[in-house]
């Protein structure tokens, strides 16, 4: 697993998301244990205890709580197993209304307050099972890029240019403008395709000076981002191998990669291009354009370029 992986992203890899299938899952294990050892005082809690199929139906229930519970704690297939659990909590909130209609008196109160009990639970259990979702939606459509260049630089060198954010700009091609807030915080304003601009907050969460640096987007950016850039130093004494890692979460998946790729603005072309760009500025002091393709290699760059054309005579 790339170490990047391990960097949490709130939108993608929030608390809430990891927290909630544990959480029901205890709560499945508690409930599945309390009807298979107690049924009795469980019955009598509830209200039915006057009906002689509670007594099978309660082993049943707590069965398939123990079931829930298992494929909870496990962490595999989480939406599922909470979608599983409203389900299950739809036929028990069916057999309490049954129930509830033929009681009166005290165990009448106790079941109508059992069932509010399971419709909270119910609510709890829903909305896990729609934010587990979305969060698996969202790690699915993550993409993951490692590219790296060998520039004739120490590691202090490279990292002192890289660890000051406002010299991106200079190599990134896709960056308008980035502005330091602190040593920690940036503000980012980039180019995407079709001439959108995206705009999103930075925070470097691991800064090893002539080492590394790691950085993530802070909550509410549309494209969620992480990063590591590592300063190894190259065998043979020849400079610095530049090695940086990135996860993004396009908005459109792989729809809209597919889309920035046509224009010529797809990510990892942007960062092999950008690493070109920053070993040149690193090693010439400025950016090599060539005279072929001198604005790059955008599908938009490109129609703005003329064919190369012979030297007039008086200037040959």
């Amino acid at each position: 697993m790339s170490r990047v992986d391990t960097v949490l992203l709130p939108e993608l890899d929030g608390p809430v998301p990891a927290t909630l299938p544990s959480a029901i899952g205890l709560l499945s294990l508690a409930l599945g244990v309390g009807a298979l050892v107690a049924p009795g005082p469980v019955a009598r809690l509830t209200g039915v205890d006057d009906s002689p199929a509670v007594r099978a139906v309660l082993p049943a229930i707590g069965l398939r709580e123990l079931g829930s519970a298992a494929g909870l704690l496990s962490g595999r297939r989480p939406a599922g197993w909470a979608w599983s659990r409203v389900a299950g909590d739809a036929m028990d909130l069916t057999l309490l209304g049954r129930a509830l209609a033929d009681r009166g008196g005290e165990r009448r109160r106790r079941v109508a307050l059992t069932t509010l009990a399971v419709a909270g639970i119910t609510a709890v259990d829903v909305l896990a099972a729609v934010r587990v979702g979305q969060a698996r939606r969202a790690r699915a459509r993550v993409i993951r890029l490692e590219i790296a260049v060998t520039v004739n630089r120490s590691p202090a060198e490279a990292y002192r240019f890289w660890r000051d954010m406002e010299n991106l700009p200079r190599f990134m091609a896709h960056l308008e403008s980035v502005r330091a807030d602190d040593l920690r915080r940036s503000h980012w304003i980039a180019r995407g395709p079709a001439g959108h601009r995206v705009e999103w907050d930075a925070e470097i969460i691991d800064d090893q000076p002539n080492k590394s640096i790691t950085w993530r987007s802070l909550p509410g950016t549309g494209v969620p981002n992480a990063g590591r850039v590592c300063f190894v130093p190259a065998p043979g004494d020849r400079g610095t191998e530049v090695r940086v890692e990135l996860r993004y979460a396009p908005p459109a998946g792989a729809l809209g990669r597919a889309v920035a790729k046509i224009l010529g603005e797809e990510p990892e072309q942007q960062v092999r291009d950008d690493l070109r760009r920053f070993k040149q500025v690193l090693e010439t002091g400025e950016v090599i354009r060539s005279e072929g393709s001198p604005n790059g290699i955008s599908v938009r760059q490109q129609a703005m370029q003329r064919p190369a054309q012979p030297l007039p005579a008086t200037r040959r």
